[in-house]
C-alpha cells in the first residue's frame, strides 16, 4: 500500500481529499505539526507528498526545500494561488507538479497514480500478483494459468494490476479509466470496454473463464 503524506491546513479541503485517496486503497497521514513538517515527514516516510503552499509558520517552498534536502519521494503541489510565478517556484523548488484549486478529485487520483507508476513500477518488477492460480507478471506484462502464458498490452496490464490489488471489491469504470492515464492522455469510456474485453478473451484462452465479473451499474470484480 503507498503511503502519501497530506500537508494541508484548510481542514475540509484535508477531509475531502484524503477520504477520496482512500478509497484508492491509499494509506494518508495527514499533517498536523506544522512548525515541524520535516520530522513528520521523517516520521511518515511517505512515497508521495501533497504540499499546499500558504501554510502556518513557513510555506510549502520552504517544506519544499526542506524535504527535497533529505529525499527525492515525488511532491504535488496543491493551491489556490494562480500566477506562472507559484507554479515556476513550485518545479524549481523540486516539486514534480502543480494542481490548482479548486480541482477535480478524478485528475488529481489520475495525477497521484500517474507518478506513482512513474517513480516506484521499477521496485515492483520481482513481483507478482495471483487470483485463482492465474499469475500476473508485473515484469514482462504476462499471466500464467496451469501452465500456459499470455502477453498482455500495457492498458490490459494496468487493469489486471488494479483488479488484483482490489480482490473482493468492485472497482469502478471511473477508477481503471484513471489508471489507465498516462502522459495527461485520458482513456475514454470505450476504449475501456475494449480493453477489458480483450483482457477476458486472453484470460479465457488460457482455461479460466468468468474471471472478471460484472456488476452492472458498478463496476468490475474479482471474487
Amino acid at each position: 500500500m503507498f503511503r502519501i503524506l497530506m500537508i494541508e491546513d484548510d481542514d475540509k479541503i484535508r477531509t475531502i481529499v484524503a477520504g477520496a485517496l482512500r478509497k484508492w486503497q491509499f494509506e494518508v497521514i495527514e499533517a498536523a505539526a506544522f512548525d515541524n513538517l520535516l520530522a513528520e515527514f521523517e516520521a511518515a516516510q511517505p512515497h508521495l507528498v501533497l504540499l499546499d503552499i500558504n501554510l502556518p509558520v513557513f510555506d510549502g517552498f520552504y517544506w519544499c526545500q526542506q524535504i527535497r534536502s533529505v529525499s527525492k519521494v515525488p511532491i504535488i503541489f496543491l493551491s489556490s494561488r494562480n500566477q506562472n510565478m507559484d507554479v515556476i517556484m513550485a518545479i524549481n523548488m523540486g516539486g514534480d507538479d502543480f494542481i490548482q484549486k479548486p480541482f477535480d478529485l478524478g485528475v488529481l487520483v489520475a495525477k497521484v497514480n500517474a507518478l506513482l507508476r512513474r517513480n516506484y513500477t521499477y521496485q515492483e518488477d520481482h513481483l507478482q500478483l495471483s487470483h485463482r492460480q492465474l499469475v500476473l507478471h508485473l515484469s514482462n506484462s504476462t499471466v500464467q494459468y496451469q501452465g500456459q502464458t499470455a502477453e498482455l498490452s500495457r492498458n490490459e496490464s494496468l487493469i489486471m494490476q488494479t483488479l488484483l490489488r482490489n480482490i473482493g471489491r468492485i472497482v469502478s469504470r471511473d477508477e481503471l479509466m484513471q489508471a489507465l492515464w498516462n502522459d495527461e492522455q485520458f482513456v475514454d469510456d470505450n476504449t475501456l470496454t475494449v480493453n477489458v474485453n480483450r483482457l477476458r478473451r486472453r484470460i479465457a484462452a488460457l482455461g479460466l473463464d468468468d474471471f472478471i465479473a460484472t456488476r452492472k451499474g458498478m463496476g468490475y470484480i474479482l471474487e
